[in-house]
């Protein structure tokens, strides 16, 4: 136990001053949550972690000075009431150390053995992470109960981890959303924030893979709530050696495109920490659309699931897509090859089952690499409305980039595509490359 968690629990009853700060309790008043009905989108998040975890009982709670409200019970009886006394709760300690509390066997566990909940819930395993406000503030947290004490496993925590930062961003969005309503000012907040929330800042390393990413903005409309983008992409690992990619693209820009785009990167997220199959992943976030129906924006995707094979030798792979463009591979010689797979668009009011997509396997070796993207680029024309770009020219300008490193590759295909249409951009375009290089480091020479 950490020093934190030590002050967080001293003694059972006495509360951490992180619970009773000021700043905190007006944070969690602006969510406008306490004492609100359940909501579909956060009980589709607690079912995530139960089909996730197995575990018996799911929460999303918020806490003020005194309780911890369940805006999310599953697996509760909901007539037994929806909050506990926040000295009876784990969630005082969340919202003490700022950070996840992990406990296998509650019984004996010295952070909540002493809590009343253990015994009035029937805690046997508690799994949870703080859930924050748009500024930083530990609001209540996100949790599983399993009946009996057990492990949870690395990838199960994983999960529970971005559900729980899925959690924050949907009370980020509705709070940007409100503020929104009220002044231009908070409108063009609310499109900066999105823009940051909804793309990550960064790709992660990949063992193997030089990877690099871009989002290139539309020609401004003058409408800030506007400027939300509609193309997102997502690069991560899901379990073991295994890893996903997905690019994406919501119809139109402004508040439903980021609330679908939202949905879309969760979804994806924690689908594939339990799925290897892309087919599946889609079917399941078309599925999520179509229960949530948080916009009627339909979305394009295609997602990549793959891992190394053996060393030096490359990565093997499942790709599926939903009526996005396919995915270009460029060889090593600098032949391109398009990587296409079946599949309709995904749309809340299209029966999922009614949808069939099937899984394309790909391979890439040493030097080979592969290219996602939007159509904003294949689109790509003069603001006199000349030719597209096009597919054939993409292919084109990629094979002109062989050899290249996946940083130089995105910058030629964004000169290509800039000097077509003379810098004018009617949609959003986003590209994401991963090259195969050398397990040592190094790439045989091109010829």
């Amino acid at each position: 136990m950490t020093a934190i968690e030590r002050e967080a629990v001293s003694s059972v009853g006495c509360l951490p001053p992180a619970v009773l700060d000021p700043a905190r309790l007006a944070a969690v008043a602006a969510t406008e949550l306490l004492d609100t009905p359940a909501e579909g989108t956060f009980d589709d998040l607690a079912q995530l972690a139960l089909s996730i975890t197995g575990a018996q009982k799911a929460f999303f709670t918020v806490a003020d000075g005194r309780r911890s409200f369940w805006k999310s019970a599953l697996g509760m009886d909901p007539v037994a009431g929806r909050e506990n006394d926040i000295r009876d709760s784990p969630c005082h300690i969340l919202i003490g150390t700022g950070r996840e509390l992990i406990a296998e066997d509650a019984a004996t566990d010295p952070r909540i053995k002493d809590l009343a909940a253990v015994g009035a819930l029937g805690i046997g395993a508690w799994a949870g992470y703080p859930v924050f406000s748009p500024d930083g503030h530990t609001l209540g947290g996100f949790c599983v109960v399993d009946d009996n004490p057990r492990p949870f496993t690395p990838a199960q925590t994983q999960a529970l981890q971005t559900l729980a930062r899925s959690v924050s961003s949907e009370i980020a969005l509705r709070q940007a959303l409100r503020e929104s309503r009220i002044s231009g000012e908070a409108s063009a907040a609310l499109a900066r924030t999105l823009q940051d929330s909804l793309l990550p800042p960064r790709l992660p390393g990949v063992p193997g893979l030089d990877v690099a990413a871009v989002h290139l903005p539309a020609t401004a409309t003058g409408d800030a709530g506007a400027d939300v983008v509609g193309d997102f992409y997502d690069l991560f690992h899901t379990r073991g050696k295994n890893w996903a990619a997905v690019m994406g693209d919501v119809c139109g820009k402004g508040i439903d495109a980021a609330l679908v785009t939202a949905l879309a990167r969760y979804t994806v997220r924690a689908e594939a920490s339990q799925h290897s199959q892309p087919s599946v992943i889609l079917h399941r976030l078309h599925q999520a659309m179509a229960d949530q129906r948080v916009s009627d924006r339909f979305l394009t995707a295609a997602l990549l699931t793959f891992r190394p094979v053996a060393a030096n030798d490359g990565l093997v792979g499942r790709y599926a897509s939903a009526g996005h463009p396919p995915a270009l591979i460029r060889r090593f010689d600098g032949t391109v090859e398009k990587l296409t797979s079946p599949g309709m668009f995904l749309h809340p009011y299209l029966p999922p089952d009614q949808a069939a997509r099937k899984d394309t396997k790909f391979r890439l070796n040493t030097g080979d690499a592969l290219l996602l993207y939007t159509d904003g680029i294949t689109e790509a024309r003069t603001r006199d409305r000349g030719p597209l770009f096009g597919d054939d020219h993409l292919a084109e300008v990629l094979t002109d980039t062989r050899g290249a490193d996946a940083a130089t590759t995105l910058a030629h295909l964004q000169r290509a595509a800039a000097q077509h249409s003379a810098g004018y951009a009617v949609d959003d375009t986003a590209l994401m490359f991963l090259r195969v290089t050398s397990r040592r480091g190094t790439l045989p020479a091109a010829g």
